[in-house]
């Protein structure tokens, strides 16, 4: 049997892919007894969080395996295996043991050096063991993963490398500025009353809000949370539970609201958080009204009137570059524009456009003739030689309008002013509480998974990472050789069952031979007998466990099995019994 692993992460997939395939606590369980069920796996481990669903089996064939568990997936989590297979990835063997350890130390995370992901390995393995899926393999990978984890955040600085996906989420919606600063006095509600929003409500208090306010479907799961910070010996904050129902009303008194719950819908509307902000968001600033922001100049931005803007001639000054080739005095009547533009051009002949062109193109005119530089926003004049065809356009459009427009880069747009939040909304739940369509509200700010993970994308990484990574690898070859240590131990054991057989065998027959030995002479003999059958066994069954545990020692049970001709089903027998052992007397770590 050997470890594969599929599933996708925030790494391979997009958010709106992982948030369709969630799964639920149902789907989650029905997953797990269907993995098992299925041919190839004969154990099985789930990893779903808000960034990653990875299924863990233990098959005996590679391909049939990545098969069945990608079909598996897609057909629990409602995504097409054509659409969903693109985003899995797959890892076997060592690959998958150095996956799970790298996840564990944080390596993984969205946000590097997180902690919370080693209570979510907890979580997945109690989950499994209840449901008896989980076997000596993958009891044995988990439990190892929480102690590398472990190593990582006691034997390194990686925490200082990032921190919880709740703190991270709060620095954004902070801007990166001091997250107590920004939550001092401020009221919170909290959604949801499991681990995340736990820990979600606990940084809130710590941070200093002045109130909590915990709302879940199970109201005494609230009341637990609420009484919890309320006794807190390191806060003082005001701490309450209220029902599901009472959200729409809390949210209108709330500066900062926290959502992770497992509901498959929408918490949070776009409607109800319009509605819970309706009268707090001051007026937009004094400029910016509906028709967009003043024309440069004055005026409604039409090229009526004079441009009076920095670099730009004034009416009186068409027409009197030295140098033009052209007659400028029948176009005075339309003030406001440079000889670079429309003014210089209307009713002009392609000739004398081209002659108009050349003249510019050799730098004498208006402002760059001075000193000025190029006119803002305007574009470079035509070259006669390589814009021959933009040239006798240009002279079409004043046969037949009589004007051209003036060449120029598109002006800059200046954006409406948001006004400052008066809500904070952080979203952590996959899938999603609150709907995206809330980004674009006035007075609200919302930081979701997928802003973090955009957010993170760019994160440094702390040099105490190199050093987990160390440690990984190190951990990895370690439990390698464990398990290949311990995959031939049944082998041993049978070995040496069978010998003790032999040795009663013998005796007996001894006994037969000699029915007047008396007890002391044939216990010395049956004494002797062992060990000399121990000390034939002792340096082969060692040497063997030894070269089992190097890369490509497995083989060396099925040696041992065939020199011996042990019976595979007194080896199996043993691994049965032995796993038997594991799944009663292991817990989770």
């Amino acid at each position: 049997m050997s470890l594969l692993v599929v599933g996708l992460s925030h790494r391979s997939a997009p958010v709106s892919v992982l948030e369709r395939a969630s799964l639920n606590a149902d789907a989650q369980v029905k997953l797990l007894q269907d993995t098992v069920a299925a041919e190839p796996a004969a154990e099985a481990a789930l990893l779903a969080t808000c960034n990653r669903i990875e299924l863990y089996a233990d098959v005996d064939k590679f391909h049939a395996g990545v098969a069945e568990l990608s079909t598996l997936l897609a057909q629990h989590s409602g995504v097409g295996l054509e659409e969903l297979t693109p985003y899995l990835y797959v890892h076997y063997e060592d690959r998958a043991v150095h996956h799970l350890f790298s996840v564990a130390c944080g390596l993984d995370s969205m946000v590097v050096g997180e902690g919370q992901i080693l209570g979510q390995i907890k979580d997945s393995l109690a989950r499994a063991q209840e449901l008896h899926s989980a076997g000596r393999l993958l009891n044995d990978l988990f439990q190892q993963a929480l102690r590398v984890g472990k190593r990582a955040h006691s034997e390194t600085g990686i925490d200082r490398a990032g921190q919880s996906l709740v703190t991270f989420g709060l620095e954004q919606l902070a801007r990166g500025g001091d997250v107590q600063e920004w939550a001092r006095g401020k009221k919170a509600l909290v959604i949801g009353a499991g681990s995340m929003s736990s820990l979600a409500a606990a940084t809130l208090a710590r941070a200093g809000v002045a109130e909590v306010v915990v709302a879940n479907r199970t109201f005494d799961r609230a009341e637990r949370l609420a009484q919890i910070l309320s006794e807190g010996d390191d806060t003082d904050v005001l701490a309450r539970a209220v029902p599901m129902e009472s959200v729409p009303a809390e949210l209108t008194r709330a500066d900062v609201a926290v959502s992770c719950t497992g509901a498959t819908g929408l918490v949070l509307t776009a409607e109800s958080v319009a509605a819970a902000v309706e009268g707090r968001t001051p007026a937009p600033s004094a400029g910016i009204g509906s028709d967009g922001p003043a024309a440069p100049g004055g005026g409604s931005g039409r090229t009526a009137g004079p441009d009076t803007r920095q670099g730009g001639p004034s009416a009186t000054s068409l027409g009197s570059e030295d140098g033009c080739p052209l007659d400028l005095s029948a176009v005075q009547g339309t003030a406001g524009f440079s000889v670079l533009g429309e003014a210089a051009v209307a009713g002009m002949a392609a000739a004398d456009l081209e002659q108009h062109a050349a003249w510019v193109d050799n730098g004498t005119a208006g402002g760059a003739q001075r000193g000025a530089g190029p006119r803002p926003g305007a574009a470079g004049p035509l070259d006669p030689a390589a814009d021959t065809d933009a040239i006798a356009a240009l002279a079409a459009t004043v046969a037949t309008v009589g004007r051209i427009p003036e060449r120029r880069r598109p002006e800059p747009v200046e954006e409406p002013r948001r006004p400052e939040p008066v809500l904070f909304l952080l979203d952590l739940a996959m899938p999603r509480d609150i709907d995206a369509a809330v980004h674009r509200l006035a007075g609200v700010r919302l930081v979701d998974i997928e802003s973090l993970a955009e957010a993170s994308a760019g994160a440094p990484m702390a040099a105490d990472v190199d050093q987990v990574r160390r440690i990984v690898s190190d951990e990895v070859a370690a439990f390698g050789a464990a398990q290949r240590a311990a995959h031939i131990t049944p082998t041993v054991v049978a070995l040496r069952t069978m010998a003790a057989d032999v040795v009663a065998s013998e005796i007996a027959r001894l006994d037969g031979r000699l029915p007047g030995l008396d007890d002391k002479h044939r216990a010395e003999i049956t004494q002797t007998v062992r060990r000399v059958v121990d000390k034939l066994l002792h340096a082969p069954t060692v040497r063997v466990k030894q070269l089992a545990a190097e890369p490509g020692g497995a083989g060396y049970a099925d040696a041992l099995r065939t020199l011996f001709d042990l019976d595979p089903e007194t080896v199996a027998a043993v691994s049965r019994a032995e796993d038997s052992t594991t799944q009663r007397d292991r817990g989770p770590a």
